[in-house]
């Protein structure tokens, strides 16, 4: 399928929209835009959600400490798609229940206006249950504007909270529980939004591994990653979606910009039962000592923790250091002192860019994570819309904002909007054991419950399409049982893997669990080779590929 769009982008290499960047922002303006009937296109130079969009701490939340910096527009928006998520794209979003361990009662009152007047981070002051109480009231009534689909939180004091979570510090007075979401997938709901602008339009396409290298103009010349190969490609407008990348991508367009000031976030993953069972199935969500908010919470049988928030240097590639890793075994300590984290019990590691604005002299902290859309012209005829800013929570109504103001300049209008809209396998989506149960039960004559249970989770309802491509006949791989050689032909056909490291990081969560072995890549190479069409030297050389990948960019050394 990888080769199919792109050769729909070169048979009419023309659109009234390219998109450049396929991180969950351009691939949701890409979707909205196309649910227009706007003859529209996208590139991305890696593979979809490959950037920040992939690297993110997992969560789709209201940001209640954005309450702090006055970003009150954001936290209302925010919590507002929070909610629609949780509706409209249930196979991947779920409720996140967090708690905050709380140390003390009065602190940071008098701190805390300072740091919103100033944005100055300072010296790190501990915020109380006070100024958390007041934080959270406002959170839940920014949440239940228009209807409530999550619980009000709930304080605990005394030996009540220490109870709750009896691995916690014995110093802890209070504990704060509220609830937020996670997206346990976030490359694969990238993928549906995706295919869902695939379907809205025949004009739309989508194309991974195609970079933008210049205009000359007002014709965009892009370049085939895997082969090479250059084509011209004309739009009236093309929308620069490359998060911490614009500045860069702006400059290799001859246009000099300086709009950005991304920050690094890097996260480690832990196969720690010990921990795991101490977080008693929630988020823990705290201040740290230097006062970062940091969180370390259950996800696919295993320990997320994160996160930092350094300045970066774009020109450089964004690692996970020893120095983060041994901050994160810090602020594990730091809440949980009887519990140990050691390197041996990390099986991955990623980090990011946030794609912020420029900021001088702001602590990162307290940068603004809502959004901008500049606009450049790039003749008479041809206009750039650069997005600044933007986080995974409010990408679809992010969307909105982008692409209206694509159709402004196009002298169009929306005739469909996105809210509401249930998002690929989130349609029908079962809601309960009972729901669930039925579904099984209606598919077990093609599968067994537990391969029909891991498809659910990979596809949503889209399961049934691969169930249906992939025929009565599955074998399952010898080093997974997770995977078939028919579920990777359907990738390849389908979900448009371009190369063989695409699998194991955003088709399926295999690396993510430490899961990945040499013989598992070897496997999965030779699978692919057929519908990929790659011989034997390039089998080799995606084999190199993903090992040199999952050693250097997340510490996967394989065995």
């Amino acid at each position: 399928m990888i080769r199919e769009q792109l050769a729909k982008l070169r048979e009419r290499p023309q659109a009234k929209v390219l998109v450049v960047g396929g991180g969950i922002n351009g691939v949701a303006t890409f979707r909205y835009l196309a649910m227009q009937g706007i003859d529209v296109a996208l590139i991305e130079r890696g593979d979809y959600c490959q950037g920040a969009s992939g690297a993110s701490s997992h969560m789709i939340h209201g940001g209640i400490r954005y309450l702090e910096n006055g970003e009150f527009r954001l936290v209302h928006e925010s919590v507002q798609e929070r909610n629609s998520l949780l509706e409209i794209a249930p196979h991947y979003v779920k409720p996140l229940q967090t708690t905050i361990p709380i140390f003390s009662t009065f602190s940071g009152i008098l701190s805390a206006p300072m740091r919103f007047l100033t944005h100055k981070s300072g010296k790190p002051t501990e915020r109380g249950a006070a100024l958390i109480k007041a934080g959270l009231i406002m959170y839940d009534v920014f949440a239940g504007i228009g209807g409530r689909n999550t619980p009000w939180h709930n304080f605990k004091a005394g030996k009540a909270a220490r109870e709750d979570l009896p691995e916690l510090r014995d110093d802890v007075k209070y504990t704060a529980t509220y609830f937020d979401a996670s997206v346990h997938n976030p490359e694969r709901l990238t993928l549906d939004v995706l295919r869902e602008g695939l379907n809205a339009n025949d004009q739309a396409r989508a194309s991974n591994y195609v970079e933008l290298t210049g205009v000359e103009s007002g014709i965009a010349k892009l370049r085939d990653v895997l082969s090479g190969e250059e084509f011209d490609f004309d739009a009236e407008v093309i929308i620069n979606a490359t998060g911490a990348w614009v500045d860069m991508t702006n400059q290799d367009l001859g246009r000099e910009t300086k709009w950005t000031g991304g920050t690094k976030g890097s996260h480690i993953v832990l196969d720690h039962p010990e921990l795991l069972a101490a977080t008693g199935g929630r988020e823990i969500f705290f201040e740290h000592e230097d006062g970062r908010i940091v969180l370390i919470y259950p996800m696919l049988g295993r320990v997320l923790v994160g996160t930092t928030d350094l300045e970066h240097d774009m020109n450089e590639p964004a690692v996970c250091t020893d120095e983060e890793v041994e901050y994160f075994f810090d602020l594990v300590h730091h809440v949980f002192p009887g519990i140990k984290a050691t390197e041996e019990q990390i099986v991955y590691k990623f980090s990011g860019v946030r794609p912020l604005p420029s900021h001088d002299d702001t602590a990162p902290g307290f940068v603004s994570r809502d959004y901008q859309i500049k606009e450049t012209r790039l003749t008479d005829t041809t206009t750039m819309l650069s997005l600044i800013g933007g986080k995974w929570t409010t990408f679809r109504a992010l969307s909105e904002n982008l692409g209206g103001k694509a159709l402004e300049f196009l002298g169009a209008r929306e005739v469909k909007s996105t809210a509401g809209v249930a998002i690929g396998g989130g349609k029908n989506f079962p809601r309960n054991d009972g729901e669930v149960a039925a579904w099984f039960a209606a598919r077990e004559s093609r599968a067994g419950r537990e391969r029909l249970r891991i498809l659910l989770e990979r596809y949503g309802t889209g399961a049934d399409a691969l169930l249906e491509a992939i025929g009565e006949n599955e074998t399952l791989l010898e080093h997974t049982k997770e995977l078939s050689c028919e579920e990777l032909a359907y990738m390849a056909n389908y979900e448009q893997v371009g190369r063989l490291i695409d699998v194991f990081i955003r088709r399926t969560n295999l690396a993510f669990r430490g899961l990945v072995t040499k013989n598992l890549v070897i496997e999965v190479a030779n699978c692919l080779a057929d519908p990929m069409g790659w011989d034997k030297s390039q089998i080799q050389a995606e084999i190199d590929h993903s090992v040199s990948v999952l050693a250097d960019s997340h510490g996967v050394l394989l065995d």
